[in-house]
């Protein structure tokens, strides 16, 4: 028996703590790859949004800036059951008919969905800084002249919309695609949409056409892309979710978010941000303004909100416009 002890299994047993250690350190490292932000190291908070139970704060992954988006994630009514069985309550107040508590809800109940930009540019951080906004009204000619050459010459990037149409990234999240070079586009949920519930139904077309930046290029030409993505868009989403054509608003922004044609699908009921009127288009509107005058989007007056960092608020000011 002390031979056991001391001879193979001793030596086994001084092994052991460096086995050990080994692991604990692959395991720390999964972790930190698997969590971009267990390093994550507060700068400031950018913008809290109470209302929408979101708040976006800015801060450092190993000396790298990022850009972290937290949200509440929305209550699935499938979950409501076990929500109420298996949390906690904690009295807050009680008086007659009325009592308040803090509920304490297992993890798996209250997921917040966590957005992480890293490395972080410096127009991640001011896109989501907390700035006045001003709305603008564009002429026709102000686009020309003004919008157009500003966004010409800066550096956006769309290589992430080019990595999903040519399935480098995100591939497995298409759920349609006419890969016709012309009529064609991909269908893929946006990222506000956790997918668990349709009330908060959002998904994204975007178009393999690289010639059409925004509404503004629109004309007549384009009416087959846009009848296209309509019908083949609500088909598939009906098809997939149940979700009927009356029940969703499909629309562009303007100005879009990125520059590279997309078309947004949401539920009716969701008052997702960007959906009022002075950014959003209905799809069914341009198709009709655009069978009445193909120049409709080259020529009219488009009003849009810009934040006061923007430099295109800049140009607008400089021109004396506003």
């Amino acid at each position: 028996m002390a031979e056991s002890e001391n001879g193979k299994d001793g030596k086994s047993a001084a092994k052991r703590p460096k086995i050990d250690a080994e692991n604990e350190k692959r395991n720390a490292d999964e972790q930190s790859t698997d969590n971009p932000v267990v390093d994550f190291q507060l700068t400031r908070i950018l913008r809290d949004n109470p209302r929408e139970k979101s708040i976006f704060i800015h801060g450092k992954v190993k000396d790298q800036d990022a850009v972290v988006i937290l949200e509440k994630s929305p209550f699935r009514q499938d979950s409501l059951p076990e929500l109420l069985k298996t949390s906690q309550l904690k009295l807050e107040m009680q008086n007659d008919v009325y009592s308040t508590y803090q509920l304490h809800a297992p993890p798996q109940l209250n997921e917040i969905k966590t957005t992480v930009m890293c490395p972080a540019t410096e127009k991640h951080i001011k896109k989501y800084l907390h700035q006045e906004v001003f709305l603008l009204e564009e002429s026709g000619e102000d686009y020309r002249n003004l919008t157009l050459p500003y966004i010409s010459g800066q550096s956006f990037s769309v290589q992430w919309v080019y990595n999903i149409l040519e399935k480098k990234a995100e591939a497995d999240r298409i759920v349609f695609e006419d890969p016709d070079p012309d009529a064609g586009f991909v269908l893929l949920p946006d990222f506000k949409w956790d997918q668990k519930q349709l009330q908060d139904l959002y998904l994204i077309a975007i178009v393999h056409r690289r010639d059409i930046k925004s509404l503004r290029d629109l004309t007549a030409e384009h009416l087959t892309l846009l009848t296209n993505i309509r019908s083949k868009g609500e088909e598939t989403i009906q098809k997939k979710y149940g979700v009927p054509p009356s029940k969703l608003r499909v629309y562009f922004h303007y100005q879009p978010s990125y520059y590279h044609l997309h078309v947004h699908f949401t539920a009716v009921e969701y008052n997702v941000p960007g959906c009022g009127v002075e950014r959003a288009h209905l799809l069914s509107d341009v198709i009709q303004n655009l069978q009445l005058d193909s120049s409709y989007y080259h020529n009219r007056s488009l009003s849009f909100p810009l934040r006061a960092d923007d430099g295109l608020l800049q140009r607008f000011r400089e021109a004396g416009k506003i």
